[in-house]
């Protein structure tokens, strides 16, 4: 099921590689299964995802690579660990088509953003497939152009 990017203010944190490395297709949410230091954590805002990753192991979907730095105050009888690997809670069918297209030739599952919903930490994950320099040229050369067009319209307002 595909869905819609959350509200800025429940944002926790964005891949914003993502979007320059990869064209993205589809995009899917999925839970997460965490600690109790890690939603302090998250709480924080002491996340980084642009290392992070999804792979598929015996049918289930996993996070590799997401760090969660624990806070100085965590407890003293949790030994955490920040780049623990963190499985993601998919229904069954979703989880299926994603194997089904990962196991095509260049696509692969990339975590596009974290944030909450109704007091849970959801992952937005995407299937994308990767760009090619050029592409990432292109990118850069629009991302550009926008800017000075709104440069010469905000001039122009004066």
């Amino acid at each position: 099921m595909a869905t819609k990017k959350p509200d800025p203010a429940k944002r926790i944190a964005e891949n914003k590689k993502a979007a320059f490395n990869y064209f993205i297709e589809e995009r899917f949410e999925a839970g997460m299964v965490l600690e109790g230091w890690e939603i302090k954590s998250l709480r924080e805002g002491k996340v980084q995802l642009t290392d992070g990753y999804v792979v598929v192991r015996n049918g289930e979907l996993f996070i590799i690579g997401c760090q969660i730095n624990p806070l100085n105050t965590a407890s003293s009888h949790v030994n955490p660990d920040s780049v623990r690997t963190k499985k993601l809670l998919l229904h069954k069918e979703e989880i299926k088509r994603l194997i089904g297209k990962v196991e095509q030739k260049g696509y692969t599952l990339v975590p596009l953003n974290l944030h909450w919903k109704n007091g849970r930490v959801k992952c937005d994950i995407g299937l994308a497939k990767g760009k090619a320099e050029h592409d990432k040229r292109d990118t850069i050369k629009d991302r550009e152009g926008k800017r000075e067009v709104e440069r010469a319209m905000k001039s122009r307002n004066r």
